[in-house]
């Protein structure tokens, strides 16, 4: 029980953060235009990312599909971070939205390890790990 209302919390946590950068993708925010102008990306760059986050979104408060929005979150903030790494940098601007790409990223990790059994690849490492602590 503990595990779900912890699981729940994650998700919606994660949902805030990549929610609240969607207006700004679908309303061509000139934050989000110069931003993405940084990394190379026009228009189609930056809706993409916001249809796939907006999917993100949708499929954490899913039940059925928390597991597969947690990964392709984590694939998401995997970008973001290094897009902040590379050439946005954590600077004035940059450090919130490099800071919260960050806590999304560690918080899908432990969303994708509560469930696990409905990730395949991450079930079989995780019970072959475990084989491995009970030889």
């Amino acid at each position: 029980m503990h595990t779900k209302i912890i699981s729940w919390i994650l998700q919606l946590v994660v949902v805030i953060i990549l929610g609240q950068t969607l207006l700004f993708k679908f309303s061509d925010a000139p934050e989000t235009v110069e931003l993405f102008s940084q990394l190379g990306m026009g228009a189609f760059g930056y809706k993409l990312i916001g249809v796939l986050e907006l999917f993100a979104c949708i499929m954490l408060l899913i039940p059925a599909s928390v597991a597969s929005g947690a990964l392709l979150s984590w694939g998401l903030m995997t970008g973001a971070i290094l897009a902040h790494v590379t050439k946005l940098g954590f600077g004035r601007d940059m450090a919130l939205l490099g800071s919260l790409a960050i806590v999304a990223w560690l918080l899908c990790i432990f969303i994708m390890y509560i469930h696990r059994a409905h990730l395949p690849v991450l079930s079989t490492v995780f019970k072959h790990r475990k084989n491995e602590l009970n030889s």
